[in-house]
């Protein structure tokens, strides 16, 4: 992948980041700027995602789209809503980490 696809595929991460941080705080929707961000915010996401298929296999982008989204968000909920995870969910996303790890050290499969 080139410097662009990844920047672009962070942007989306972003931006999905930014969609489920505002889905929490939107409070099922009842609270209308954080209700407004979500859809701005998914929409950017789904768009910048698009962008990075033009040079990666689905599968690829979305792995590592929807894995570093659970890592930011397992952040963000733990520092700004103070969720806390137990063991079981830190191991499951060291894996997530690793997993993504091998896809961009090792396969081949990561560009068209």
């Amino acid at each position: 992948m080139t410097v662009m696809t990844y920047a672009t595929l962070f942007l989306a991460v972003l931006a999905e980041t930014i969609g489920t941080t505002a889905l929490q705080a939107s409070q099922q929707f009842t609270k209308p700027l954080p209700s407004a961000i979500v859809v701005v915010a998914y929409a950017a996401a789904f768009y910048l995602l698009a962008l990075t298929l033009r040079s990666v296999p689905v599968g690829v982008a979305y792995a590592l789209w929807s894995g570093l989204g659970i890592l930011l968000i397992a952040l963000i909920g733990f520092v700004v809503f103070g969720q806390r995870l137990d063991w079981p969910a830190v191991i499951g996303m060291s894996l997530i980490v690793a997993g993504i790890a091998v896809i961009q050290l090792f396969s081949g499969a990561a560009t068209h």
